[in-house]
């Protein structure tokens, strides 16, 4: 009996020590972050005017959240950065929205929105205030921030080319993206953010013969030796993923890895946002790496309603999002999101699972 039992506790104790998150491999893991990661809250005075008109869409944008670099020092391994073409510069540098309230708070006093290059934002001269106005400040943040914190284990930034005008006329429509300015934002991510800091297609492809064969063959590198590092997943389904995928087969020479469908080439990452979706479990388990949300448009916050943020992690999307890791200062609510101990980052749970079998 003796035997058995410290045969069985010899077992338990080798696939727990299999288990450290610096041994697994990145698809492994489960970390919390943030959705429009860099958006600050819309001036009280802009909202107010914008809430008299459509007082439902007001409500689903009414949130905002702390500097990047903050967010990550909380242990936050995740965020999303909406970017905006702006080839000449000043397209989106007087928004509409300061002429519908008066009294707002000063808006880029440094005049950066006149300065060509990639900009970030939420929705064009309505919620247009951020932690970062344009894309390079955004990247020496991170790059400053990594520096200083050379052992963080890695992040995940899912990015969005929003190019979309709003549907009521009078807005500023936005430059369309061109197979030029995502060539222009790969290199912007490679001057900015460095080569060393980043995780891309081709270091998990490696000798195989297409992305998806690398990931299906477990070749995502380790945490241990992704650390300091930084990964981007393109957000999009449709013809900007097209146009970022031509002439790159398996994302050959690229910089983001894309939303993908299994069984191609491309196959590696995957934006889920529903938690509930049942094919979630299944493609984890086969080696993407799979993106959804815990709360959207502040229903669950609203409700406190954590029944999303459950079903996401017993999914094993590897990555949750949410604008609640801090409960929200807009209106009452106890809803707020992170693992065990307010922490963020985790082994996932259907491979400790797997592990201790």
């Amino acid at each position: 009996m003796k035997v058995l039992l410290s045969t069985f506790l010899l077992i338990v104790l080798s696939a727990f020590m299999w288990t450290r998150p610096d041994d697994l491999p990145i698809n492994q893991i489960q970390v919390i972050g943030s959705h429009n990661s860099y958006k600050q809250a819309i001036d009280p005075a802009l909202f107010k005017a914008f809430q008299q008109k459509d007082s439902v869409s007001a409500s689903k944008i009414d949130y905002e959240h702390i500097p990047l670099t903050d967010q990550l020092t909380m242990g936050l391994r995740n965020l999303e950065i909406d970017v905006y073409a702006d080839e000449k510069g000043g397209r989106y540098a007087h928004p509409k929205g300061l002429n519908l309230a008066k009294d707002q708070a000063p808006y880029d006093p440094d005049h950066k929105m006149d300065q060509p290059g990639f900009k970030v934002f939420h929705i064009v001269d309505l919620d247009f205030r951020s932690h970062s106005l344009t894309l390079i400040d955004c990247l020496q943040q991170l790059r400053t921030w990594s520096e200083a914190n050379p052992d963080h284990t890695p992040v995940f930034i899912t990015l969005e080319g929003k190019d979309q005008p709003l549907p009521t006329p009078g807005y500023t429509v936005p430059e369309k993206f061109t197979e030029k300015l995502f060539d222009e934002l790969d290199k912007t991510l490679l001057d900015y953010l460095g080569s060393k800091h980043l995780i891309i297609p081709d270091n998990v492809r490696s000798n195989y013969s297409t992305l998806e064969e690398a990931v299906l063959r477990g070749n995502w590198p380790t945490v241990n030796s992704a650390k300091g590092k930084f990964m981007f997943i393109l957000d999009d389904k449709s013809a900007k993923r097209a146009m970022y995928m031509a002439g790159h087969p398996s994302l050959k020479g690229r910089v983001l890895f894309t939303n993908a469908d299994p069984n191609t080439p491309e196959a590696a990452t995957m934006i889920r946002n529903n938690p509930t979706d049942p094919a979630i479990k299944g493609l984890v388990k086969k080696g993407y790496i799979i993106r959804t949300r815990a709360d959207s448009d502040t229903q669950q916050a609203r409700a406190n309603d954590t029944g999303n943020f459950v079903a996401a992690c017993n999914s094993g999307a590897q990555i949750i999002t949410t604008d609640y890791y801090l409960k929200s200062t807009h209106f009452k609510s106890d809803y707020s999101v992170s693992f065990d101990k307010h922490t963020y980052f985790r082994i996932n749970p259907l491979f400790i699972t797997q592990a201790a079998k």
